[in-house]
């Protein structure tokens, strides 16, 4: 859907029109914000449970219009659309607004052309997309930039309301911001300072309703660059995208690699991270950044990550002291390859985050040989690929979930000769199970690594309570509990 720019004067919006869909966390602040700028605003929602029927009476409260169990029908006169990302866009609600010429905005939209609100000086924007690494790569340049000295922020699609950093008390230097396909299609006008797409695999099909109309949505974050567009040399997708991209006279293509960097790229020389994009002399000169081990943990995909997260904050202009500085401060997030305990010299890994074959397939290659936890909800993916790269990793896999039956099978075709545990439970024990099944199939020196390749909700409530499941299960085994 189309936008148009919108005066950052908030008479403007006295009396205007506009329409949220969605509550939640997206659909409740954006109604607030516009609703605070003297806009009629009418909510639009689907469901009619409690929880949204407790939003509904907070907004009508404050003199919000809240339709409940009627997410389709557009409501008369209205002017603009706010949607909530996850709102397919074969909605009917759009296909209305389309023949109105009501344009569509996401809430990332309302923040990007509030950004100037007041007279205040707009932060740039460092986005990052990608099928994977998103949020690892966004919080290690927030790290980055703090140890540079510069007030930022890691918002997004992260969990922190752009519209919070956008309209709040404090004022940002730069905005590390992470951004979902979702995001990126209802955000038309967004022009980012610079932007990396990290990875590009089957996700969401569903919802875009193909693997190129997709991409397409990713490739958005490059439109209008002015400095950097950092791509994966890796992955040819995204530096397609990068070719397709309209953007600013001056804007360079910045490259990054796990193998030793060309010019305008930043990669891998030994152990030592290295720049050869933002030198004086790129064709002869290499900067170095950091070490392999200043990146916790030291993963491949993770150096990945901390490789577009630098090339991100080079162009901003950061000096190689800060990135060092700051990938040495950051922390990863709980269920992120994350080491949970060393069990009779078994290493027990919990990468609960990895709920599609493309995050399992990182993760696995980080570790030789590996005991493998895999299995849940599918979402319609297959197996074949990640198991037939991974097969000579294995000693042997523990299956656990509604699907595990197609990791099964994949298995059989590509890596036979791999023993397969095949749990069917799905008990609030069944992890402890699996557990104890892994010990007894890894020998010392081995991995122990929980990474589904699959989503969680057929046992437990999140990716995060399957991670605490499996973390219990370790100490408690290296308690002698088990």
């Amino acid at each position: 859907m189309g936008s148009r720019q919108v005066s950052t004067d908030t008479a403007d919006w006295q009396g205007r029109k506009v329409t949220v869909a969605g509550l939640g966390v997206s659909g409740v602040p954006a109604a607030r914000v516009l609703r605070g700028l003297g806009a009629r605003v009418t909510v639009v929602n689907d469901g009619a449970d409690e929880r949204a029927r407790a939003q509904a009476a907070e907004l009508e409260a404050e003199g919000i219009t809240v339709r409940l169990g009627d997410g389709d029908t557009l409501p008369e006169g209205t002017e603009l659309i706010v949607t909530a990302p996850g709102w397919r866009p074969d909605k009917p609600l759009f296909a209305a607004a389309g023949a109105a010429g009501v344009p569509v905005w996401g809430d990332v939209e309302l923040a990007w052309q509030l950004r100037g609100l007041g007279g205040r000086k707009p932060a740039p924007w460092l986005a990052v997309t990608g099928t994977n690494g998103k949020t690892t790569t966004v919080r290690m340049l927030a790290s980055i930039l703090e140890a540079a000295g510069l007030r930022t922020a890691a918002v997004g699609n992260i969990g922190v309301s752009l519209l919070d950093a956008v309209l709040g008390d404090e004022e940002y230097d730069v905005l590390a911001v992470e951004l979902s396909s979702y995001q990126l299609h209802w955000a038309p006008s967004v022009r980012a300072h610079s932007a990396a797409v990290l990875n590009l695999a089957p996700d969401h099909l569903d919802w875009h309703g193909s693997m190129e109309a997709y991409a397409a949505d990713k490739g958005r974050i490059y439109e209008g660059n002015t400095v950097a567009c950092v791509y994966n040399a890796a992955d040819k997708a995204t530096e397609d995208l990068v070719r397709e991209a309209d953007v600013e006279e001056g804007c360079r293509a910045i490259g990054f690699t796990l193998g030793t960097p060309g010019p305008s790229q930043l990669g891998l020389v030994d152990d030592i991270l290295v720049d050869r994009a933002f030198v004086p002399n790129r064709q002869k000169q290499a900067q170095e950044l950091a070490q392999v081990s200043d990146v916790n943990p030291p993963a491949p995909h993770n150096i990945a990550n901390a490789l577009a997260a630098a090339a991100l904050a080079r162009a901003f202009g950061v000096e190689p002291a800060a990135v060092r500085e700051g990938l040495r401060a950051f922390r990863p997030d709980a269920h992120r390859i994350a080491h949970v305990a060393e069990v009779e010299g078994v290493a027990y890994v919990d990468d609960s985050k990895a709920t599609n074959t493309h995050a399992a397939e990182a993760s696995l290659a980080a570790y030789d040989p590996v005991v493998w936890i895999a299995g849940g909800l599918a979402k319609g993916a297959t197996f074949d690929e990640l198991v037939a790269k991974s097969a000579e990793r294995l000693r042997g896999v523990v299956l656990i979930g509604a699907d595990r039956a197609l990791i099964r099978e994949a298995l059989a075709r590509h890596a036979p000769q791999v023993p397969v545990v095949d749990l069917d439970r799905t008990d609030t024990g069944a992890m402890a199970a699996a557990v104890r099944e892994a010990a007894r199939l890894a020998r010392p020196g081995d991995t122990v690594l929980l990474a589904p390749a699959c989503a969680s909700m057929d046992m437990f409530v999140n990716y995060n309570k399957r991670g605490e499941a499996f973390a219990d299960a370790v100490r408690a085994l290296a308690a002698g509990d088990a």
